[in-house]
C-alpha cells in the first residue's frame, strides 16, 4: 500500500468526527466524550485508509470487521457510521441516548446498521473480535481455493485500559496468541485513565510484555494524534501474518478540552463552555453544533465508494468460483444466509427402549450426526470434552495450519469461550456451540447475557446438571443455575428427560436462527422413554411442556417435572394408580417455550381448575410456583448440595419415588 501524505482535509475530518461525538454527548448531557476526543485520529486512519466496507451493504461477507470494544465511547462509532455513509441520519445522531433512537448509550448490533457486535461490558468486544478472527480462519480454510479467496480480510478493534483489565480479555488474548491469528489487529487507546482515576493505582504491569508472552506482536504509537505514525503501525501490523497485533496508541483522554488527561472527562458531558473552549483549541467554530464542514462529507465518502468497488470485484470472483466449485458455493451461500442444508435432520440417531443413557451421551450422539450434516457447525469445550460428550480428539482440533477442523480446543477459559462464540455467531457463516459443566456457566454469564440480548444463535451444552453430579460436592453441583438462566430474556433453556427429548432439544437449537439455547444435560444414565407407550418427544418438546402420560380419568393431581426427575413422577403415577388415584404426568423441558404457547394449549396441559399440582426438580423451587399455584407443592433443593455418590445425594434430598409419592399424598389430603 503506497502511503499518501496527510493534509488539512484529514485533520479537519478528524476534528469533525471528534465534535460530532462530543455534541452528541452534550446534547444528551450524558455519555463519554473523553474517548472520542482522544481516539478519533486512530479511528479516522483506520476507517479512511484501511477498513474495507460498503455502507450500502453492511453485511458484505468479505468486509473488514470493526469492533469498538470500549463501547462506552459509542458516540465515536455513531459519528463514524454517520459520516462514512451508513444509514444513520443526523436526526438519529441528535437523539443520542434517547428512548427509541438508533444511537443508544452503548452500541447494539441488532439496533444500528454497521455495528458488528453489542459492546459495553468491558472485555467482551475484545473476545468477540477473537471469535471473528477464528471464524475468518475457519471459513477461509474451508472455502478458499487458488485464485478464489472468498474470505480474505482483517478484524480490527479499538480497546481500552478497562478492556485489558478484564479477565475475559485475558482468556481470549491467550487463545488468540496460541492460534496465531494474524488477521487480528487491535488498537489500544492507551491513555492511562479509567473511570475512577489514573491507572497508576491498579494497572501498572508491562502490557507489551504481557501480550508478547501471549504470543502477540506488539507495536507502540507514541503520539496518538500523529496520523502518519498510526498509519505506519497498522501497515507494520499487517505485515506480520502469524501473530495477532496489539498497537499501543498513546493518547490523551479528552484531548483539547480543559479537563484533558483526567478522569473528569471520561463519563460526563464537557459542559457548554468547556465544549466551546475545546472547539476553539482545535480550530472549530465554537458556536456551531452537529456541524460537518464543506468537503468533509465528500472526502469521507471515498472509503465507502472504494468498498463498493471491492465488493463488486468480490462478487465477480464469487461468480467465477461458483462455476468451478458449485457444491462449495452453495454451502457458502446457505451458511451465510443463516440457513441449514437440506436434510440436516435426516440421519439423527435412534434409541432403544430399555437402554440407559445419560442425556449428555444422547447429546453427543446427536451432535455427531449434526456435524456430519451441517458442515459449518463448529464448537468445543472448556477442557471438558470427554465429560461434556463433545468431539475432543487432539488431531481433529482447530489449530494453526488446521483451521478447517471444527473442534475448538478452548482450554479452561469459560468466559473467553462465551465471548468468542458470540463473535463467531455474529460473523456469520457458522453455527456454534460451547460446552462446560452447568455450574461453570457462572463464569461465562456476561457473555450469555449478551448472546441473549443480541439474539445470537449460540448453543450452550451444560452437562452435570444437578446434585446427581455426586462426589465433587457442592462446589460443582448446580442448584440455582437452571432457574437463573431461565430469567434471561431471549434465552431458551431446555432440560430434557431422556435421549429422545435431548434429540428434539438439539433440533430446536439448530432451528432457532435467532436467540441462544442452553441444553441442560445429566451426568447420570436415564432410561429411554417408550415413544409408543407415552407421548412422543417429537412435536411435543417444541411446545416446552406436554402431557407425557395422562390419567385414565380426570386427574386428581398433576405431577410436573423436568430432566431426570421426570422418571420419578412416571413411577409415582403408577404407584398412585394402584390406589385408584388419577395422576397426570407433565414433562416441562422448557419454561420459555411453554410460556410462548397460547392460553388454550397451556390450559389443556395444566387445567386452571386443578390446583393439586406437584413440581419436581433438583434445583431451587422459586420459579415453580407459577406452575403449581399457591395450592400446589414443589420438591426441590433450596440449599447447596452435599458430597457423596450421586444417587445417594439425590436420595438425601428426597428425590425418590417413595418421597414423591408421600408429597403427592400430602397434597391430595390438604
Amino acid at each position: 500500500m503506497s502511503k499518501q501524505p496527510f493534509n488539512e482535509i484529514d485533520e479537519l475530518s478528524v476534528n469533525t468526527i471528534r465534535f460530532l461525538a462530543t455534541d452528541m454527548v452534550q446534547e444528551a448531557n450524558s455519555g463519554h466524550p473523553g474517548l472520542p476526543l482522544g481516539a478519533a485520529p486512530m479511528a479516522y486512519v483506520l476507517w479512511s485508509r484501511f477498513l474495507r466496507f460498503n455502507p450500502k451493504d453492511p453485511k458484505w461477507p468479505n468486509r473488514d470487521r470493526f469492533v469498538l470494544s470500549a463501547g462506552h465511547g459509542s458516540a465515536l462509532l455513531y459519528s463514524l457510521l454517520h459520516l462514512y455513509g451508513y444509514d444513520l441520519p443526523m436526526s438519529e445522531v441528535k437523539k443520542f441516548r434517547q428512548l427509541g433512537s438508533k444511537t443508544p448509550g452503548h452500541p447494539e448490533s441488532t439496533h444500528t446498521p454497521g455495528i458488528e457486535v453489542t459492546t459495553g461490558p468491558l472485555g467482551q468486544g475484545f473476545g468477540n473480535g477473537v471469535g471473528m478472527a477464528m471464524a475468518h480462519e475457519f471459513l477461509a480454510a474451508k472455502y478458499n481455493r487458488d485464485g478464489h479467496d472468498l474470505i480474505d480480510h482483517y478484524v480490527y478493534s479499538i480497546v481500552s485500559d478497562g478492556d485489558l483489565m478484564e479477565g475475559v480479555a485475558s482468556e481470549a488474548a491467550s487463545l488468540a496468541g496460541h492460534l496465531k491469528l494474524g488477521r487480528l489487529i487491535y488498537l489500544y487507546d492507551d491513555n492511562s485513565i479509567s473511570l475512577d482515576g489514573s491507572t497508576e493505582f491498579a494497572f501498572t504491569e508491562d502490557r507489551e510484555a504481557r501480550f508478547k508472552a501471549y504470543g502477540w506482536h506488539t507495536l507502540t504509537v507514541h503520539d496518538g494524534n500523529n496520523l502518519a505514525e498510526i498509519e505506519q503501525a497498522i501497515l507494520d501490523a499487517q505485515a506480520v501474518t502469524d501473530k495477532p497485533t496489539l498497537i499501543s496508541v498513546k493518547t490523551i483522554i479528552g484531548y483539547g478540552s480543559p479537563q484533558q488527561g483526567t478522569n473528569k472527562v471520561h463519563g460526563s458531558a464537557l459542559g457548554v463552555d468547556n465544549l466551546k473552549k475545546t472547539k476553539e483549541f482545535l480550530g472549530f467554530d465554537p458556536e456551531k453544533t452537529f456541524f460537518v464542514p464543506d468537503g468533509v462529507e465528500d472526502h469521507l465518502a471515498e472509503a465507502g465508494k472504494k468498498g463498493a468497488e471491492l465488493q463488486a470485484a468480490w462478487k465477480e470472483n464469487f461468480d467465477a468460483y461458483e462455476k468451478s466449485f458449485a457444491k462449495e458455493a452453495k454451502e457458502f451461500t446457505t451458511s451465510e444466509n443463516g440457513e441449514l442444508p437440506e436434510g440436516w435432520d435426516a440421519n439423527l440417531p435412534t434409541f432403544n427402549v430399555g437402554d440407559q443413557l445419560a442425556t449428555r451421551q444422547a447429546s453427543g450422539k446427536t451432535l455427531d450426526a449434526l456435524r456430519t450434516s451441517i458442515p459449518w457447525l463448529i464448537g468445543g469445550a472448556a477442557d471438558l470434552a470427554s465429560s461434556n460428550e463433545t468431539p475432543g480428539k487432539p488431531e481433529d482440533s482447530f489449530q494453526p495450519g488446521k483451521f478447517y477442523n471444527r473442534n475448538i480446543w478452548f482450554g479452561v477459559r469459560e468466559h473467553g469461550m462465551g465471548a468468542i462464540l458470540n463473535g463467531m455467531a455474529s460473523y456469520g457463516g457458522t453455527r456454534v456451540y460451547g460446552a462446560t459443566f452447568l455450574t461453570f456457566s457462572d463464569y461465562m454469564r456476561g457473555s450469555i447475557r449478551l448472546a441473549a440480548l443480541t439474539k445470537a444463535p449460540v448453543t450452550y451444552i451444560f452437562t452435570h446438571d444437578s446434585v446427581a453430579l455426586g462426589e465433587d460436592g457442592p462446589t460443582h453441583q448446580p442448584v440455582e443455575h437452571v432457574s437463573s438462566l431461565r430469567l434471561l430474556p431471549n434465552l431458551t433453556v431446555l432440560r430434557p428427560a431422556d435421549a429422545y427429548e435431548t434429540l428434539e432439544s438439539w433440533k430446536i437449537a439448530m432451528s432457532r436462527l435467532k436467540g441462544p439455547v442452553a441444553l441442560i444435560l445429566s451426568r447420570q444414565k436415564l432410561p429411554v422413554i417408550d415413544q409408543q407407550k407415552y407421548a412422543p418427544a417429537s412435536g411435543n418438546v417444541q411446545k416446552g411442556g406436554y402431557i407425557l402420560s395422562d390419567s385414565k380419568g380426570a386427574p386428581d393431581i398433576i405431577l410436573i417435572a423436568t430432566g431426570s426427575e421426570v422418571h420419578l413422577i412416571l413411577d409415582t403415577q403408577a404407584k398412585l394408580a394402584d390406589e385408584g388415584i388419577n395422576a397426570r404426568v407433565v414433562s416441562l423441558p422448557s419454561f420459555e417455550l411453554f410460556n410462548q404457547q397460547d392460553q388454550a394449549y397451556r390450559d389443556s396441559v395444566l387445567p386452571p381448575t386443578q390446583h393439586k399440582r406437584l413440581g419436581v426438580e433438583a434445583g431451587v423451587t422459586l420459579p415453580w410456583y407459577k406452575y403449581v399455584t399457591a395450592e400446589g407443592d414443589v420438591l426441590g433443593i433450596d440449599t447447596f448440595g452435599e458430597s457423596g455418590e450421586g444417587m445417594a445425594v439425590l436420595e438425601h434430598f428426597g428425590f425418590t419415588v417413595d418421597n414423591v409419592y408421600k408429597r403427592a399424598k400430602a397434597l391430595l389430603n390438604k
